[in-house]
């Protein structure tokens, strides 16, 4: 895996904390170029400081157009050329439709949905100019299944699905890979967990999350593997989550 990871560019959006983090540790310690990109700039250098290998930290508001051309253009004029877009940005409202916010609907949306394909639109050309690149996306079990305590949270993954599979077939002809990696819950502070305790009594005692770092752990498989393998969606639960 080390072999087929190191030197590679690898941009990830919300990589200040959870499973962007997560991400960044592992595949900066496989030899990879990681450039973080978030809105919460001490936590990304924080993040930084610890890693092996070149990193870049990127203050990033996925909604905001210019801060994404910035992203792109800072990760070119460092390291040349982009490898990975890891669009894991995102945005969790659980609860009764009735009671929600419409606003805070919206805002999800722009950030789950619009936010991710800004990203992934940026980043092609530079994939398509070195006909190769990978693209890859935070999605969620609930893009396969209708959880109704988190309807519009399961509707914004349902359209990354959609957004994956058919991207996947439009630039499979340059060399690009495109593919999601679908987690159950995830004891993290999406989740409003971040107590190192807890986090362990819940996933390794209790079974009921995974951790930040089992997903990372896919998100290295998937991008590990030779050129002529596409891994379109990883699906990961926990082993007593009730789906």
């Amino acid at each position: 895996m080390e072999k087929r990871l190191s030197g590679k560019v690898v941009i990830i959006t919300g990589a200040s904390s959870g499973i962007g983090a997560a991400s960044a540790r592992l595949l900066s310690g496989y030899g990879c170029k990681v450039v973080l990109a978030a809105r919460q700039v001490d936590k990304m250098q924080a993040i930084a400081s610890s890693l092996q290998g070149d990193s870049l930290v990127v203050p990033t508001d996925i909604t905001q157009a210019e801060d994404i051309t910035s992203l792109i253009n800072q990760t070119i004029d460092k390291f040349g050329r982009i490898d990975v877009m890891f669009a894991n940005a995102g945005i969790y409202i659980p609860g009764e439709f009735e009671d929600g916010d419409p606003e805070a609907f919206a805002n999800l949306m722009n950030v789950n949905i619009n936010g991710v394909m800004r990203c992934v639109h940026a980043a092609l050309p530079h994939m398509k100019a070195q006909q190769s690149g990978d693209i890859l996306v935070s999605s969620s079990i609930s893009g396969f299944v209708d959880i109704h305590w988190e309807p519009v949270y399961s509707a914004s993954k349902h359209a990354i699905q959609g957004f994956v599979h058919t991207l996947r077939r439009q630039v499979a002809k340059y060399g690009i890979r495109v593919g999601a990696v679908c987690p159950g819950a995830v004891a993290n502070e999406l989740w409003g967990i971040d107590d190192p305790v807890e986090i362990e009594r819940l996933s390794v005692q209790e079974r009921k999350y995974i951790q930040s770092e089992d997903v990372a752990n896919a998100v290295a498989f998937m991008l590990s593997q030779p050129p002529h393998v596409t891994i379109r969606d990883l699906v990961m639960l926990p082993q007593k989550q009730d789906i």
